[in-house]
């Protein structure tokens, strides 16, 4: 009985460290410019400056500028598409202009 006990908690153990380093893989940090892109009606994505393209869902308004320069942290929404399948669609947790 003893046995099976360890057993369930190791399994269980290795499933939550899991899905830890899955949430911690989830999330991207950097610096990177604000674009307004003209197509799909119209919206505003994040340029990182390795390169990569992020489409926030929620972008306050007063960063809603193209050209500016952010530092943001935003968690990557693998299970959520959009119309305007340009870049890795992200939810912002924090961004503060930069100058």
């Amino acid at each position: 009985m003893l046995a099976l006990v360890f057993v369930i908690v190791t399994a269980i153990s290795v499933i939550v460290i899991g899905m830890e380093i899955k949430n911690k893989e989830d999330i991207v940090v950097g610096t990177g410019t604000v674009k307004f892109l003209a197509f799909e009606g119209g919206f505003y994505g994040i340029v990182s400056d390795d390169g990569e393209h992020y489409d926030p869902i929620n972008l306050d308004q007063e960063f809603q500028v193209d050209g500016l320069r952010v530092y943001f942290e935003a968690r990557i929404l693998r299970d959520v598409g959009t119309f305007h399948m340009w870049g890795a669609v992200i939810s912002i947790l924090k961004i503060q202009k930069l100058e």
